[in-house]
């Protein structure tokens, strides 16, 4: 990875709707490169995806969305990998991530209501024979994500206090 690379993606990490042009213009680089750079990028699969960060509190599709931790038996010679692989192929599973500590996976779930995502822990997820243990935390609110702030600041209103 060179540095024209460490670049672009920093950039496109801000806004990925940023069109080559764009970027090659903040860089002062050649548009060419920058094509050729993001190019090789989405082919070496650095880049996967360009995505939109959405507010859903500000929108009327009620989502529930829950992060669960989950104690696992590694599988012989295929460690977590394979169990990973299983559970991140549900349709309602955002997100797996393997972890150190306490638990092993950190598993991220949607759904419509609490029902559905306590449905998918207790009959998708609990009865893989390698799962020990689950731990589920629904998500009440959140304030930031993927470094974006969803709540505006109203700054310090209180009055000021002098001696």
């Amino acid at each position: 990875m060179n540095e024209l690379q460490l670049k672009v993606l920093e950039l496109l990490k801000e806004d990925a709707r940023r069109d080559a042009e764009l970027i090659a213009t903040m860089l002062d680089h050649p548009v060419e490169e920058v094509k050729e750079a993001i190019a090789a990028m989405e082919q070496e699969h650095i880049i996967v995806k360009y995505a939109t960060v959405v507010n859903w509190s500000k929108v009327d599709d009620e989502k529930v969305t829950a992060l669960i931790e989950v104690q696992i038996t590694p599988e012989r010679g295929r460690g977590f990998e394979g169990i990973a692989e299983r559970i991140y192929l549900y349709p309602e599973v955002k997100s797996v991530y393997l972890m150190s500590g306490a638990y092993d996976l950190l598993v991220e779930v949607e759904g419509k209501t609490l029902k559905e995502v306590a449905s998918f822990v207790s009959n998708k997820l609990s009865p893989i024979d390698a799962v020990l243990s689950t731990k589920t935390f629904f998500i009440l609110k959140k304030y930031k994500q993927d470094g974006i702030i969803f709540e505006e600041n109203e700054g310090d209103h209180r009055l000021m206090v002098s001696p």
